[in-house]
């Protein structure tokens, strides 16, 4: 069952924002594999210090969903579903995985903000990512780095 949370918040963004009453609400979900990431990088995304998510191209692949674009709104959610805000995505690149850079690693926000830091959690979610399609991560896998802005939050 869908968290009333979801629908509240957009219900607000939209007064506030009358430019997208002519949209249906954005696709809601969390951030990682697990409650306490998924609770950190929501707040994290609320307050503006995470400004952008790496999907593995295999993922995307795997689960037959589609490249994120410029301009795609998403409403991000706790573990348990709780509306926490609303995202507008602004730049997407393809990278491979070691091609990454601190630069970007510091724009994810979360744990330290060093390259090495993303390097390793990240290596662990997509190992845990692909091991259901028999892939395993690549230093040459293709990572899709998507950036964005927080449009609005919880009040």
């Amino acid at each position: 069952m869908k968290n009333p949370s979801i629908a509240s918040l957009w219900k607000a963004f939209v007064e506030d924002h009358p430019e997208y009453s002519n949209m249906q609400e954005p696709p809601a979900g969390y951030f990682g594999a697990t409650e306490e990431v998924a609770n950190t990088c929501a707040e994290l995304a609320q307050n503006g210090q995470k400004k952008c998510t790496s999907h593995s191209l295999i993922g995307l692949q795997q689960r037959g969903e589609s490249l994120p674009k410029i301009g795609d709104l998403n409403i991000v959610t706790d573990f348990n579903g709780y509306a926490h805000c609303i995202i507008r995505t602004t730049k997407v690149r393809l990278r491979p995985f070691f091609s990454i850079s601190p630069e970007y690693a510091k724009l994810e926000g979360e744990g330290d903000g060093s390259l090495e830091y993303w390097k390793r959690v990240h290596w662990e979610y997509y190992t845990q990512e692909l091991e259901p399609f028999g892939k395993v991560p690549r230093e040459s896998m293709i990572v899709v780095c998507e950036e964005f802005e927080t449009l609005y939050e919880r009040p």
